[in-house]
C-alpha cells in the first residue's frame, strides 16, 4: 500500500513517520539490572509478574501494588533490588530509540522537506519525518494510517489453496452477499476464526440475533464494544417485534429505521444534528466530536444552536432536548459506520470461505497462526468438532506450511521447532529427485542434504510424527537419529568422492542400510508428550481424549472459550499438566506454578505450599487432571489459584455421585439397549444408575434403575460409548 501511495502521489511528497519506543516497565527493569549487574534469575523473578491489559504493560508503581507475586519487591530490603526500583521508576517512560512508524505515513502536496523536517531513523535509506504522529497533525498534514490485517493474509492464502486443490479461481470481492451457509455459520455461533465475530459472548448474542444480512452483522459489530454493548438486546427484541421500535419524531424513522430505533453509528448522530437541528455537516460533526470529548462548554454553545434549528423546523424545545439528551449519550459510544461496514465485509468473506471450504480456510489460519498456542488448540478443536482430520506432517508428503490433501489438513513442518523453511523445501526437493518415498529414516539422510536437515531437525521430525509413514516405532527412530545421519553422511561423501558423473547419483546406488534397533515403543502419553514439545501443542491426538466423559461431566470452565465467570468464583478444569515449576516459599515450604492445558487453551496455576503438601504428589508433567480453584485475572491472562487437584481417575472415582446414561430411542435400537444390562452387571459397585429417555434429540424423561448400581471406571465407560455412542455417558457430581 504504501509503494502505491508513492507511486501515486510521487516519491518525494510521500514518507513513513518517526516513533519513539519508550521504556517499558519490564525493559527498564532489565537495563537497569544489566548495569547494577544484577543475576538475570533476580530479574526475571520480577519482569515476568508484570501484566498486560489490552495491549499495554502495567507501569512499576502499578505492577509493585496490584500483584501479589511482587509485593516482595516493594517491602525489600535488599540494597540492590531498592536501587533497582529507585532507577527504574525515574527512566520508565523516557524515550529509549527512535524508529520507524509501522503504520503512519505523510502525504504531501509537495516535497516533504518543505513542510517538515527530516531524517534517518533505522538506516540511510530509511527517511521519515522528525515530527512524531501528533506534531504532523498540529502541523496540518495529512497524515494517513495504514494497518496491516493478517485476516487480508489468510483470505489470500485459503483462496490459493481453495486454486490448488479444487482448480476454482474465487474472486473475493464478487461473492454474493446473500448466501446462506455464510449467515448460518453466524448464526450457529460457529465463528472459531472469522474476523472480529469469534469472542464467547458475541457468539452467544448472533445465535440470538441470527443475521441474514450484512446490515444486522454490521450492528452487531458496532454494539459489541462497551457502552452499547447493553442494548443487543433491545436491538435484538426490536428486530423480532417483541418490542416496539419508537422515535422521538418522525424525522427520525428514516435514519434511525435500519438499527430499529436505536442510534448506533457517529453517521446518524450527524445526520440527526443535520436534520433536526438544522445544522451543516460540519457544525454537526463539531457537535459529535464535542460530545465524545465531553467538552461542557463547546456542547453548551451547540446544544443552543441545536434547539434553535429545531425550533425552525418546528420542533418543540421538549423534544428537541429529549433528542438532544439521546444523540448525547450514544455520541461517545457511537461507531463508525464505514468502519463497522468493511470490517463486517471482511468477516463476511471469511465465513464465506470457512462455510463452503472449510479445510482450506482452517489450514490457512493454522499457518497464519501456529506461534499463537491458544489460538491453534481452538483451530484443532474446531477441526475435531467439524470431524475434519489433521495428519501429522509427513517428510513423503511434506510443506512448508498447513496444506490439504483430500478434504484432509496436513500438518504444516514450519510450524515444527528446529525445523525451518529451508530444510523443508530441501526435504520436497530430494522427494521430487528420487521420484518415490523415503523408504527409512537411514534412506532419508542418505538424500538430503545434511548441513541443511541437521540432528536437532531430524530429532524435531521424529518427534512430531513426520516419519509415521516410514515406521510409527518413533523411540527406534529417535534412538536411530545419529547413526542415520552419520550413514547419510557416509554414503554421501563416497558417492561425491568418486564422482558423481561417473557412478550416478546417490538414487542409482544399491545400499545395504543399518536395521533399526529393538527399542520399546513410547506410552501414548509418552509419545503426545514429546509431540507437544516438539510443536508447542498435540498433533496426532490429546491426552484428555480418553478423559471426554469426566471433561464433558466436571468442568464448568473452558480456559480459551472465557466463559463470563466471576473472579473468585469457584471453578473446575479438566486439563493437562505441563510446564511445572517447583518453587520454596519464604517459610521454606514447597509450592508448584505449572500450566494446565484443555481441548480450546492454557493457563497458568498456582498452588501454595498448604495444598501442595495434599495434592503435590499429582503435580506431574503430562498428567491429565482435575482443578478446583477461584480465578485471578492477571491483565489479559486468567491464572488459577488452586485449591484442589484430582488425577482424572481419582476424581472419576471420588466425585461420581451418580451414573446417568442417555439414550436417543430414535437412534438407539431396542437390541441395544437390551445390551446394556450385561455391561451394568458385569461393572457392579455402589454408584446408583439413572436412564435419561429421549426422542429425536429432545430432552428424555428420566428414570432411576434401582437394581443397578455400579462401579465408575474406565471400563464401564468405554463400554457403554462403545454401544450407544458417545454423549450417552454422563457422571453427576
Amino acid at each position: 500500500v504504501i509503494d502505491y501511495v508513492k507511486e501515486k502521489y510521487g516519491e518525494e511528497c510521500v514518507t513513513q513517520i518517526i516513533t519513539f519506543n519508550r521504556l517499558s516497565s519490564k525493559a527498564v527493569i532489565r537495563d537497569v539490572a544489566r548495569v547494577l549487574k544484577i543475576p538475570i534469575p533476580t530479574v526475571n523473578s520480577i519482569t515476568k509478574y508484570i501484566p498486560s491489559k489490552f495491549g499495554k504493560v502495567f507501569s512499576i508503581e502499578r505492577a509493585l501494588k496490584e500483584v501479589p507475586e511482587l509485593k516482595w519487591v516493594s517491602t525489600s530490603k535488599e540494597p540492590e533490588i531498592q536501587e533497582l526500583i529507585k532507577h527504574a521508576k525515574v527512566l520508565e517512560g523516557m524515550n529509549r530509540n527512535a524508529s520507524k512508524h509501522a503504520a503512519g505515513v505523510v502525504i504531501t502536496p509537495g516535497d516533504v522537506s518543505d513542510y517538515v523536517p527530516l531524517a534517518n531513523a533505522v538506516s540511510q535509506n530509511d527517511i521519515v519525518t522528525q515530527y512524531n504522529m501528533k506534531d504532523i497533525e498540529q502541523a496540518g498534514l495529512l497524515k494517513m494510517d495504514f494497518l496491516g490485517l493478517r485476516t487480508l493474509t489468510i483470505i489470500r492464502d485459503t483462496l490459493s489453496l481453495i486454486k490448488k486443490n479444487h482448480n476454482v479461481e474465487i474472486d473475493i470481492d464478487e461473492i454474493p452477499l446473500d448466501d446462506e451457509e455464510s449467515y448460518k455459520l453466524f448464526a450457529k455461533g460457529q465463528t472459531t476464526g472469522i474476523f472480529q465475530f469469534e469472542s464467547p459472548p458475541m457468539r452467544e448474542y448472533l445465535r440470538k440475533l441470527n443475521p441474514t444480512s450484512l446490515s444486522d452483522l454490521a450492528a452487531m459489530n458496532a454494539l459489541y464494544r462497551p457502552g452499547p454493548m447493553e442494548f443487543i438486546d433491545e436491538f435484538i427484541d426490536r428486530k423480532y417485534g417483541r418490542k416496539q421500535v419508537k422515535y422521538l419524531h418522525p424525522i427520525l424513522e428514516d435514519i434511525l429505521k435500519e438499527t430499529y430505533g436505536i442510534i448506533v453509528y457517529q453517521e446518524q448522530v450527524i445526520q440527526i444534528a443535520n436534520k433536526i437541528g438544522g445544522m451543516s455537516l460540519a457544525e454537526a460533526d463539531i457537535l459529535r466530536r464535542a460530545m465524545g470529548k465531553k467538552d461542557l462548554l463547546a456542547m453548551k454553545e451547540q446544544k443552543a444552536k441545536f434547539i434553535d434549528g429545531a425550533d425552525a423546523k418546528g420542533i418543540s424545545k421538549k423534544i428537541a432536548e429529549e433528542i438532544f439528551a439521546a444523540i448525547d449519550k450514544f455520541a461517545n459510544y457511537g461507531f463508525n459506520k464505514s468502519h463497522a461496514v468493511a470490517y463486517s465485509y471482511i468477516a463476511y468473506q471469511t465465513a464465506y470461505l470457512k462455510a463452503h471450504y472449510t479445510s482450506e480456510f482452517l489450514a490457512a489460519n493454522l499457518t497464519n497462526e501456529f506461534e499463537n498456542i491458544d489460538k491453534v488448540s481452538s483451530f484443532l478443536e474446531d477441526c475435531r468438532r467439524l470431524k475434519i482430520e489433521v495428519l501429522p506432517p509427513d517428510v513423503n508428503d511434506a510443506s512448508v506450511n498447513f496444506d490439504v490433501t483430500d478434504g484432509r489438513i496436513r500438518f504444516g513442518m514450519i510450524a515444527i521447532k528446529n525445523v525451518g523453511k529451508h530444510a523443508v523445501e530441501e526435504i520436497i526437493k530430494a522427494r521430487k529427485k528420487l521420484e518415490r518415498n523415503f523408504s527409512s529414516i537411514f534412506d532419508f539422510c542418505v538424500n538430503v542434504d545434511t548441513r541443511l536437515v541437521n540432528k536437532r531437525t531430524l530429532e524435531g521430525l521424529v518427534t512430531a510424527g513426520a516419519f509415521d509413514s516410514v515406521d510409527t516405532n518413533r523411540a527406534g527412530l529417535y534412538n536411530a537419529v545419529e547413526r542415520a545421519l552419520e550413514f547419510g553422511g557416509k554414503m554421501q561423501h563416497s558417492v561425491f568422492s568418486n564422482g558423481d558423473s561417473l557412478f550416478g547419483g546417490i538414487e542409482d546406488l544399491e545400499i545395504t542400510e543399518p536395521e533399526l534397533k529393538d527399542i520399546k515403543s513410547w506410552s501414548e502419553k509418552e509419545r503426545l508428550g514429546k509431540e507437544r514439545e516438539a510443536v508447542g501443542f498435540y498433533i496426532s491426538g490429546h491426552p484428555l481424549h480418553k478423559y471426554d466423559v469426566e471433561y464433558n461431566s466436571f468442568a464448568n470452565f473452558h480456559i480459551g472459550k472465557d466463559e463470563n465467570i466471576d473472579e473468585e468464583e469457584v471453578v473446575k478444569v479438566c486439563g493437562v499438566i505441563t510446564g511445572v515449576r517447583a518453587k520454596i516459599d519464604k517459610a521454606g515450604n514447597k509450592m508448584a506454578f505449572f500450566t494446565i492445558d484443555d481441548f480450546s487453551g492454557s493457563c497458568e496455576c498456582i498452588m501454595f505450599s498448604k495444598i501442595f503438601a495434599n495434592d503435590g504428589e499429582y503435580v506431574e508433567e503430562e498428567e491429565s487432571v482435575l482443578v478446583v480453584g477461584k480465578l485471578e485475572s492477571s491483565g489479559d491472562a486468567v491464572k488459577i489459584h488452586v485449591n484442589k487437584l484430582l488425577p482424572l481417575d481419582k476424581a472419576r472415582e471420588e466425585l461420581s455421585k451418580s451414573v446417568k446414561i442417555i439414550i436417543n430411542k430414535d437412534v438407539v435400537s431396542p437390541d441395544k439397549i437390551s445390551l446394556l444390562k450385561p455391561i451394568l452387571d458385569k461393572n457392579k459397585g455402589n454408584t446408583p444408575v439413572f436412564l435419561s429417555l429421549g426422542i429425536n434429540g429432545s430432552r428424555g424423561s428420566l428414570y432411576s434403575l434401582k437394581e443397578f448400581r455400579v462401579k465408575v471406571s474406565e471400563n464401564l465407560i468405554k463400554e457403554v460409548i462403545t454401544l450407544l455412542g458417545d454423549g450417552s455417558l454422563r457422571l453427576n457430581s
